[in-house]
């Protein structure tokens, strides 16, 4: 395992990094490389196999990014005819299109031939039409998500048999979200001769299993030294046991310490998140939900008012969450904890970023302290047993400089942060597992049933204030964002039996 040795005068030029490249990246203020970067580029430049571990926020987008688009428009054995001669597979869509964002910036002084350099992305919970009708254009380099992959790929659409470089990032998530059978059968319809990366913050043993598989004698990156913590250094960590009816409270609290900035608020459940970020909306926060109940064009807009400060909160679960890349995000607040202490790590990981100082602030149920408990121990937090705290202790404003005259709301009370769950036009439902998009019969409908002109009584219908997934919402739901969909399970209607003709007699 290569140890982490980095330079600080180090630029992507003295890397030997194409002009066309350095110049997109300089106009972007991105002048030196981060350890990861540094590390990888010379054997990735070569055209070794690699494997690159470093975590969340570390700069692996890159580290793939340009030697990837360096080779196939230097490569001149192989025309850029428009076939893909890269591939980049990935967990998330929100992920696809922050990585496909990355490297059209970095290739856009790039050309193939007589047209521009062509990057395509190409996911579920969108019309199939539109990436078929990119990919006949030409596709230089496509960043994909597995099933949408897979898919077009068996339709014939996508063809793979082309390919120089394929690139796995986020390669432990797509092992949690169970897509490990959608790649080992795209490596299937990929040439050997391929060069092959993988990137990932940690490396379970499935993980390892893959390299080994698919990769040739892969050398094994890891940017940052063996002792190094698994969380940031520069992230300062808070855990509180908070009562489940006063956690709103808290984090109204917590949005108003001194020095916040955009913030991240993590649920497990996609109900419990409509709920927290329609209860904040009503308090006067400026604030956006992300999970798997909202169909894709709301959570792409919901991502770019986060991006853009339209909003500074954004509330999600852990699925809707992975891919989500921005660097100035000041505080993170675990409403609920995650299922493990890999989740934590890429939780909190959203902080802290790129040398920059963040808070972490955990709140722990009582009914949640064993897992904490577990969560604590593997990360060596030292905080097994958390202070009992409620939005009126004095050690929760201390600890948080929170301004001792902060209350439950801000300015005036505003709408919900969400109207009903949207479906994608296909009628797709955008998945708990985003990229495997089978199409399924939306739920979204909201019907009134009439008998005789008249409504039927007993009819329950979701206003336009009241979004669907939260009527039957609480903090202890226990479905899952990568779970069942269970929400409508209380909105049943009754079928009437038709009555049978009356029989007569002669």
């Amino acid at each position: 395992m290569t140890p982490l040795t980095t330079s600080v005068d180090m630029t992507f030029a003295s890397l030997g990094v194409r002009d066309e490249i350095v110049r997109a990246l300089a106009e972007e203020g991105i002048h030196h490389p981060f350890a990861i970067q540094e590390l990888t580029l010379p054997m990735a430049l070569a055209g070794d196999d690699l494997i690159g571990q470093a975590r969340t926020g570390m700069g692996k987008t890159y580290a793939f990014g340009v030697p990837l688009l360096q080779r196939v428009s230097t490569d001149t054995d192989k025309a850029l005819t428009g076939i893909p001669r890269a591939l980049v597979v990935v967990p998330t869509r929100e992920l696809c299109l922050q990585v496909h964002s990355d490297l059209t910036l970095a290739a856009k002084y790039l050309t193939a031939e007589d047209r521009k350099f062509s990057v395509v992305s190409i996911y579920g919970g969108r019309p199939y039409e539109p990436q078929i009708e990119a990919l006949r254009r030409g596709a230089d380099v496509v960043v994909g998500t597995p099933g949408r992959l897979l898919d077009l790929a068996q339709q014939g659409h996508l063809q793979l048999g082309g390919l120089s470089v394929l690139v796995l990032d986020e390669a432990d998530e797509m092992l949690d979200l169970g897509f490990l059978p959608d790649i080992e059968r795209i490596l299937r319809l990929t040439p050997d001769t391929r060069q092959s990366m993988l990137f990932s913050a940690t490396m379970p043993d499935p993980i390892i299993t893959l390299a080994r598989t698919f990769m040739n004698q892969p050398t094994h990156i890891r940017a940052e030294a063996p002792h190094s913590a698994a969380t940031h250094d520069t992230t300062a960590q808070y855990a509180y046991r908070a009562h489940a009816l006063d956690k709103v409270e808290m984090v109204s609290r917590i949005l108003q310490a001194e020095g916040r900035g955009a913030t991240m608020i993590f649920t497990r459940t996609k109900r419990t998140a409509q709920k927290v970020a329609d209860e904040l909306a009503e308090r006067g926060f400026k604030v956006g939900a992300v999970h798997g109940d909202l169909g894709q064009g709301a959570r792409e807009k919901a991502l770019k008012s986060f991006r853009t400060g339209e909003v500074d909160v954004l509330v999600a679960t852990d699925v809707a969450a992975r891919g989500i890349d921005i660097d100035d995000i000041t505080h993170v607040i675990n409403f609920q904890i995650p299922e493990d202490e890999q989740a934590y790590v890429h939780r909190i990981g959203r902080t802290g970023r790129a040398g920059k100082t963040g808070v972490a602030v955990t709140l722990v149920d009582w009914d949640e302290l064993p897992r904490w408990a577990m969560i604590d121990k593997a990360l060596g937090l030292d905080t097994p047993d958390p202070a009992e705290t409620y939005s009126s202790s004095p050690h929760l404003y201390e600890e948080l400089n929170i301004p001792t005259d902060a209350g439950g709301s801000v300015g005036e009370p505003k709408t919900r942060a969400a109207k009903r769950p949207e479906r994608s036009a296909r009628g797709e439902r955008d998945g708990d597992r985003d990229g495997d998009d089978k199409p399924t019969r939306s739920r979204s409908r909201n019907r009134r049933r009439t008998r005789a002109g008249k409504p039927v009584t007993g009819h329950v219908e979701g206003s336009a204030d009241q979004p669907a997934a939260e009527a039957v919402a609480g903090d202890g739901d226990a479905e899952a964002d990568a779970g069942g969909d269970t929400a409508h399970a209380g909105r049943r209607r009754r079928r009437r039996r038709p009555r049978k003709a009356a029989s007569t007699t002669n």
